[in-house]
C-alpha cells in the first residue's frame, strides 16, 4: 500500500513563516496576488460549464460544496465563499491556517479551515476541489492525486495549476523570479515541476480525465494572463470517468 504522506515538512515550514505576510499584495506572495485573478477566470468560466450556469451569476457555486487543498492563507478561498460555495480549505502549515482563520473572521466568511494531511482528513462528496501551485510541492504526487480524487464528487469538477517543467521555467520561475526578489527564495525546485503529460498520466492512475490545459503566460504589455503557450505554467480541469 503506497505511503500516504504527502506532507513535506520543510515545505510547510517554507510556507508558514510567509503567513503573516500571506495577504499583503506587495508582500512575499505578490507574485499569488497577481496570479489569482487570472485563475479564477479559468476556474468561473470552468464552474459555468460544468454546472451549466449563467455566466451572469454572482453566486455560481450557490448550493455547492468546494474544497481548496493547499490554501495557504485563503486567497483562493474566500473568492470560492463569495462566489456562494460552503468551503472547506486544507493547508500543510499551522501558521497559515490561523492566519486564514482571522482573515476570513474579519471579512465575515464562514470557511471550514482545517490543518493536516489530505488523505487523512476523511473529506469526500465535494462539487469542486481545487489546487493551485501545490502538486510540485508535496511528497508523494499518486497518492496527493488520489487524495483529491477521493474528495471529488462522482460529477464534481477539479481545477489544478501547476508550474511546468521547462527551460523556460527554470530561466523564469526559479533563477529569474527569486533571484530578483519577486518569490521568496526555496518557493521553487524545478524538478519537482510537472508537465501536462506527467499531470495526465498521474490523473489517469487516480481515475481522473484531464481537461486541456490553458497556459498561463506574461507579457509586458498583458501582464500574467491565458494563453495557449504552457512552458511556464498552467492551469487545467480534472472529472472522474
Amino acid at each position: 500500500m503506497r505511503n500516504a504522506t504527502t506532507i513535506r515538512p520543510e515545505e510547510a515550514s517554507h510556507f508558514g513563516k510567509l503567513a503573516a505576510d500571506w495577504w499583503d499584495p506587495k508582500g512575499s506572495s505578490a507574485m499569488l496576488h497577481r496570479l489569482n485573478p487570472v485563475r479564477l477566470g479559468f476556474l468561473r468560466e470552468q464552474v459555468d460549464a460544468h454546472f451549466a450556469v449563467d455566466p451572469r451569476s454572482l453566486k455560481p457555486l450557490a448550493g455547492r460544496r468546494a474544497l481548496d487543498v493547499g490554501c495557504g492563507a485563503g486567497l483562493l478561498a474566500e473568492p470560492l465563499a463569495r462566489m456562494g460555495a460552503a468551503v472547506t480549505a486544507v493547508d500543510a502549515a499551522e501558521e497559515n491556517i490561523a492566519a486564514a482563520r482571522a482573515h476570513a473572521a474579519g471579512s465575515g466568511l464562514a470557511i471550514d479551515y482545517r490543518h493536516g494531511e489530505i488523505g487523512a482528513l476523511g473529506l469526500s462528496g465535494f462539487d469542486l476541489v481545487t489546487s493551485m501551485e501545490v502538486i510540485e510541492h508535496v511528497a508523494d504526487k499518486p497518492a496527493f492525486l488520489a487524495a483529491l480524487a477521493g474528495a471529488l464528487s462522482d460529477d464534481g469538477l477539479m481545477v489544478l495549476s501547476t508550474p511546468n517543467r521547462t527551460p523556460a521555467s527554470k530561466v523564469l520561475l526559479v533563477e529569474g523570479a527569486e533571484g530578483m526578489g519577486m518569490v521568496p527564495k526555496g518557493t521553487h525546485h524545478w524538478e519537482d515541476f510537472v508537465t501536462p503529460v506527467e499531470l495526465h498520466d498521474l490523473l489517469a492512475a487516480a481515475g481522473l480525465k484531464m481537461g486541456n490545459p490553458m497556459g498561463i503566460s506574461w507579457s509586458p504589455g498583458k501582464g500574467l494572463h491565458l494563453s495557449d503557450n504552457l512552458a511556464l505554467n498552467y492551469i487545467v480541469t480534472a472529472q472522474k470517468g
